[in-house]
């Protein structure tokens, strides 16, 4: 086998049209029983947070009746269509259980639960958010009410006129204290450090369009610039207990830190609506204890304490210590080192530009070094 691809989500599926648009020949495994597993899994409210012209994998835009920013069903719906249009059919309830290099020194072994691929490359895109990250908070087991990690949540209906904390203000935690408030519940978000945030549309444009025009420029002048624009759409946040960032949003993007793209939430912030606490100390039995002394009942809690990409428990020790940086992603796209040949990944940064845009732009290299070198093999 030449190449193998690993996920079937939005990575997979670009690496695969990429092939498949080349006329190149690959195997695609997947874990679940669907294309874009993840997708299906999100809560209702999701849409995308980039716009729809930036964020269509290659060769095949989003249709033209879908909004500016597409629903979760609709990335469902399209990732169905994209899988049809390139005659995709992944190998279904595939779950990799590891990566090795094989005796021979030449291909590479993947072995899933129930079967082994051999294949001279392989394409890791089995997703960033692969592996839920659950945090053990002082005292939680004493807790009394629901504690949900944002992977469970669907919507604030069962928290009607209860109060909720939501751990952690990513972007999940964001939109999730802005569902509950929607559904009735009475959110509160608890937040460790100072939040970069950044408005979706800003002076009536959406921001990804902006970032991806000024990604041309030096990074000073990114920096500058979307430091400005911050200062004006966003203000210091202090007042509201959200911090004040040391950088803008832009130079921590280049050091894996996601801001928080608002979509609504933050005006909830500062009218009040949605409150803003430290981080927690201790869980009790009906109440929350948090760093500034502060101590209020909560009915439940939602652990928005975003996910792993758990790679280091498929690639083994080694083979992490080679390829994974010291957060467990990986460090390049590909790797020159004749130990490392043949292996690719992808979906694993995280730009301003938007991460979908981004995998498109990284599919295409990608499966250009791989027909290249099924042309030089051959």
């Amino acid at each position: 086998m030449h190449t193998l691809i690993i996920g079937a989500g939005p990575a997979g599926l670009a690496v695969a049209g990429e092939l498949a648009y080349r006329k190149q020949p690959f195997v695609i495994i997947e874990a679940s029983e669907y294309v874009g597993y993840s997708w299906r899994q999100h809560y209702d409210r999701l849409h995308l947070h980039t716009v729809k012209e930036y964020s269509a994998l290659p060769h095949f835009p989003f249709p033209a009746s879908y909004p500016t920013y597409p629903s979760r069903l609709q990335i469902v719906e399209y990732l169905e269509q994209y899988t049809a249009h390139f005659h995709i059919r992944p190998r279904f309830e595939q779950r990799v259980v590891s990566i090795r290099r094989n005796s021979a020194g030449k291909d590479w072994t993947v072995q899933t639960q129930t079967d082994t691929f051999t294949a001279e490359q392989v394409v890791v895109a089995a997703g960033y958010n692969r592996v839920p990250n659950i945090p053990d908070l002082p005292g939680q087991r004493d807790f009394r009410g629901i504690i949900w990690h944002s992977y469970e949540y669907r919507n604030g209906a069962a928290f009607r006129d209860e109060n909720v904390l939501v751990v952690g203000m990513g972007n999940t935690g964001a939109e999730l204290a802005l569902d509950l408030l929607d559904y009735g519940a009475r959110p509160v978000i608890s937040v460790r450090r100072p939040i970069n945030i950044t408005r979706r549309d800003t002076f009536g444009r959406p921001t990804q369009r902006t970032a991806i025009f000024l990604n041309r420029f030096p990074n000073w002048f990114y920096d500058l610039v979307t430091g400005i624009a911050q200062k004006l759409t966003i203000g210091d946040l202090s007042a509201y207990g959200l911090g004040k960032p040391t950088h803008p949003a832009s130079y921590d993007t280049r050091r894996g830190r996601i801001p928080v793209i608002d979509v609504g939430t933050l005006d909830k912030i500062k009218s009040g609506a949605i409150k803003v606490v430290p981080a927690v100390q201790q869980i009790n039995a009906r109440t929350v204890t948090f760093s500034d002394g502060r101590e209020l009942p909560f009915d439940a809690i939602v652990l928005a304490t975003g996910y792993r990409p758990g790679l280091a428990d498929l690639l083994g020790p080694d083979l992490s210590q080679q390829v994974l940086n010291e957060t467990g992603y990986p460090r390049r796209l590909w790797f020159t080192e004749s130990t490392l040949k043949g292996l690719y990944f992808l979906g694993y940064s995280t730009p301003l530009t938007g991460i979908l845009h981004n995998i498109g732009r990284e599919a295409g290299s990608i499966a250009a070094a791989i027909a290249e070198n099924n042309f030089v093999t051959t």
